[in-house]
């Protein structure tokens, strides 16, 4: 059979990375476009064996070189997001509206078989958030350009290359307090890279046009109950101290002039909203993908770096003479 091939953007991040060596496996051949070849290839090219990949350095508004791209694919998935605005361009509009619609716009003009777009949960409800507003309105523009577009809304994305597990964990092992914001009320349904990219492989094997698919995860955790969570697999004990709205708006604008922000006013907004299946599209389980990873079980594989004596704590070495013994 002859091997599709698949254009991939924002194929250095944690999704993207898992995506490719599935698609590899199975025959798919992957051109990944990065903004820094230096920085990302030497990662990229490890995903998958030689003549299945290629990386291609391109401004992803180059519309020229974007363009021969095109001309060479089958296939386009664009996961590509951010979760604050910088400098130089990276605004909500530029990267989850404008080039999106761009992406729809030339999958259209050069007949592509499928177009997949990587969204968010829970963006309708959010209408006070500039980060929801603008996936809102890249999802309309795909869906107004590319019709057979298929748009995944993922809730929360985990796994041990994350940006959401690990720096919670980092967090609350230095300080000796940990902030939640709305009383950590808020619902999230975490769903591990894996059981993502399954539904990306699925919507793509099987050639699922047309839809908006909601990826959740097999359990619904409020933000406190993921933070304990975490402390019990790190073992620690953190006092958790519920913050006003008003003195969270003032941190979120301190923590706005670090070049990295551990939340901004936009994100403390998103964050009065649940973010779990709202029963209006189908879910991952709807289209034959359910999600099969737990949260614990998951995190239990990598949470002892942050433990005392790490990888050689008293209970993964209990657990470990004891299977040794078994076997």
């Amino acid at each position: 059979m002859k091997a599709k091939n698949c254009l991939i953007f924002g194929g250095s991040g944690q999704i993207g990375r898992n995506l490719i060596r599935k698609l590899t496996k199975n025959n798919y051949k992957v051109t990944v476009v990065t903004r820094n070849i230096h920085q990302k290839s030497y990662v990229i090219k490890t995903q998958a064996n030689a003549g299945f990949i290629d990386v291609v350095e391109a401004n992803i508004f180059d519309e020229k070189k974007i363009r021969e791209l095109f001309e060479k694919t089958d296939i386009c998935v664009n996961l590509i997001g951010i979760l604050y605005e910088k400098k130089r361009g990276n605004t909500f509009k530029n990267i989850h509206t404008i080039f999106p619609s761009l992406l729809a716009k030339l999958s259209k003009e050069y007949n592509l078989k499928h177009f997949i777009h990587l969204s968010a949960l829970g963006i309708n409800e959010a209408k006070d958030s500039n980060y929801a507003f603008s996936k809102l309105e890249g999802e309309n523009q795909i869906l107004k350009n590319f019709p057979l577009a298929t748009i995944l809304r993922p809730s929360v994305v985990y796994s041990v290359d994350d940006n959401f597990t690990t720096n919670f964990m980092s967090l609350l092992n230095r300080l000796p307090f940990f902030p939640l914001y709305y009383e950590g009320k808020t619902k999230f349904s975490p769903i591990h890279c894996s059981d993502l990219t399954d539904t990306i492989y699925h919507v793509i094997s099987k050639n699922i046009y047309s839809k908006i698919i909601e990826c959740v995860g097999p359990e619904i955790l409020t933000f406190k109950e993921i933070i304990l969570k975490l402390l019990k697999l790190i073992r620690k004990k953190r006092i958790l101290m519920p913050l006003p709205i008003s003195l969270a708006r003032l941190t979120a604008r301190i923590f706005e002039l670090l070049p990295n922000p551990l939340i901004t006013q936009d994100q403390l907004r998103l964050l009065k909203y649940n973010n779990v299946a709202s029963g209006k599209y189908k879910s991952n389980a709807d289209i034959g993908i359910p999600s099969v990873r737990y949260f614990d079980d998951e995190v239990k594989k990598y949470c002892y770096m942050w433990r005392e004596g790490g990888q050689f704590s008293t209970e993964r070495y209990a657990t470990d003479t004891k299977l040794n013994n078994q076997n």
